[in-house]
């Protein structure tokens, strides 16, 4: 146990003490740093980010995956279609409700938060549906995702242009550390006992199809109620001390309760489903309860400080680096902060070894963790050249996904549906909770504090790191396909390696 800690400890700090050491750079080289308790908040929130990124990440090894595994090879092994597929609907449901990073999206949007969150719960649990659905029926994952984007593109047309980079943004959240271990384990449940003789290929594209689900009904949502999004507030300087406890005392109490009411249901369904059918050991039992609280109380504390800490540096040092001057550094600092983010996301360096291993060594996990830096530079560094210039967030996600289309029919079947799978790997938890706020801050400032200009411009963000993984890794897979004149070889290790850790973040079975 004290050798799996030290290595979420490792992890943990890899991830966040980068990017916490360029933002204290830019803290102090920008005019109007912060200083005293402000940057002690955000020290504090940086250490809390650590710790509970250390115990989600047990909890979800001990409990989020063992939950999504067993529900799954139960109900697959009854083979009865509907049954499968309503616990399909019930499971992308709950867990996503519980996703991280839509909870810290949903924080920064107001009044419309619990609308939101259902809306996008209910698009991941209707098209997990679909992609078990897919397997059962032998449907081609690329016509599915070409038919829905298009579906998507066209209902964009006719839905105020505010609400489009939002959808897309919600897209991109789903995809996280709560959500993916579930819906990736059924997925490969179902596949490996019902996907016939292509069970390997058939074992991905859940989670690309599941990615569809939010963006649709959260454009139906803005088209047919048209609601009204009020951009939330950050905190602001914090002066004394009694100010800093204050803050991340009831910050802490708050998230304590969020969490809480996003997995009771987890919970709850586990222990009935268990009881009535699966009916494991009380010892495997309690572990997985021990892991549940492990998750509890890590995502409470990450959720902190995030909210307390790093969400309010970001806004600050978007809103002073377009205050200055030569506010067009604002891109090239958003690119250079954009490479640091995806070398801190830990899903990145597990996708990046289970690529080598997927494609036998011939691509290498150093040249795909370059490529996806690359191409983050060039997505973060159009985001923000859409705060400076207006861009509408289409201009930029038509061409981008025409050509993540495009490639589908030129690269093996595999490697696409790995690409669409890994689309949310680089838009984890510090995209959303420190890229984000610095988009809103410097879109805050740019437009006066226009909550239209707001949407319009600082969302969007998440989609665009969410969409260069589907061509980076797919003109990977052409390159291997044209290198070798044939098709990519894949091995009996695809099978267990996503099935074991592509979103446990290294786990040790």
């Amino acid at each position: 146990m004290s050798k799996i800690l030290i290595d979420k400890i490792k992890e943990s700090c890899i991830s966040v003490i980068p990017i916490t050491v360029i933002i204290l750079i830019l803290n102090f080289v920008l005019p109007g740093a912060r200083l005293g308790y402000s940057l002690a908040s955000f020290l504090i929130g940086a250490v809390l980010l650590i710790t509970g990124m250390v115990f989600y990440s047990l909890g979800s090894e001990v409990a989020l995956s063992p939950i999504g595994e067993t529900i799954g090879n139960k109900v697959t092994s009854t083979k009865n279609i509907p049954l499968i597929l309503l616990v399909g609907f019930i499971i992308g449901t709950m867990v996503t409700m519980a996703e991280p990073d839509l909870i810290v999206l949903g924080n920064q949007l107001g009044s419309i938060k619990m609308i939101l969150i259902v809306a996008i719960a209910l698009g991941v649990g209707l098209f997990l549906m679909l992609a078990l659905g897919r397997v059962f029926a032998r449907i081609s994952l690329n016509l599915i995702l070409i038919v829905f984007y298009l579906a998507i593109f066209v209902l964009a047309i006719f839905v105020d242009k505010k609400y489009i980079a939002l959808a897309f943004d919600s897209g991109g959240v789903t995809t996280g550390a709560i959500t993916v271990p579930f819906i990736m384990s059924l997925g490969v449940g179902v596949a490996s006992v019902l996907g016939g003789k292509n069970r390997n290929e058939n074992s991905f594209g859940v989670v690309a199809i599941c990615s569809i689900g939010p963006v649709l009904l959260v454009l139906l949502l803005s088209l047919i109620f048209k609601p009204e999004i009020a951009v939330s507030s950050f905190g602001g300087s914090i002066e004394t001390f009694s100010q800093l406890i204050s803050n991340f005392t009831r910050t802490l109490f708050n998230c304590m309760k969020e969490v809480l009411i996003a997995l009771l249901p987890i919970s709850a369904f586990f222990l009935i489903v268990n009881g009535f059918f699966i009916r494991l050991p009380k010892q495997r039992v309690a572990r997985i309860l021990f892991g549940l609280l492990y998750t509890y109380i890590g995502l409470s504390i990450f959720l902190t400080g995030v909210s307390a800490g790093f969400m309010d540096m970001g806004f600050n040092l978007g809103e002073r680096l377009v205050s200055i001057e030569n506010n067009w550094l604002l891109v090239p600092i958003g690119m250079v902060i954009g490479a640091f983010i995806v070398l801190a996301e830990p899903a990145v360096h597990v996708l990046c070894e289970q690529v080598e291993k997927i494609s036998d060594g011939t691509i290498k996990g150093r040249t795909l963790l370059i490529a996806l830096s690359v191409s983050m530079m060039i997505s973060v560094g159009l985001a923000m050249l859409r705060v400076l210039l207006n861009i509408p967030v289409y201009y930029i996600l038509i061409p981008g996904y025409g050509i993540a289309l495009l490639l589908t029919f030129f690269v093996p079947k595999n490697y696409t549906a790995i690409a669409f799978d890994s689309g949310g790997v680089a838009s984890g938890p510090m995209a959303t909770t420190f890229m984000l706020p610095l988009a809103i801050g410097a879109a805050a400032t740019f437009s006066g504090g226009s909550t239209d200009a707001i949407l319009s411009n600082a969302y969007g963000i998440v989609a665009f790191i969410a969409l260069t993984p589907l061509i980076t890794i797919q003109v990977l897979g052409l390159v291997i396909k044209i290198k070798t004149n044939k098709k990519p070889r894949i091995t009996k290790s695809v099978l267990r390696v996503f099935d074991n850790d592509i979103i446990e973040l290294n786990t040790e079975r």
